[in-house]
C-alpha cells in the first residue's frame, strides 16, 4: 500500500496538461482584463466625439 502511495506521489505523467492549462486560463484573464480596460477608453473616445459632432 505504502508502495502505491509513493508511485502516485513521484509520477508527473498529465502534470504537463496542468501546466497548459493553467497557462491557458492566465492569458485567457489577461486578454479580459486588457479588453475590458482598453473597451471602456475606447468607448469613451467615441463618446467625446460623438458630443463634438454638431
Amino acid at each position: 500500500m505504502l508502495n502505491r502511495i509513493m508511485n502516485f506521489v513521484k509520477d508527473e505523467e498529465g502534470a504537463s496538461a496542468v501546466e497548459y492549462g493553467l497557462l491557458a486560463a492566465l492569458i485567457a484573464a489577461i486578454i479580459v482584463g486588457t479588453v475590458t480596460v482598453l473597451g471602456t477608453k475606447i468607448n469613451t473616445a467615441f463618446e467625446t466625439v460623438s458630443n463634438a459632432l454638431p
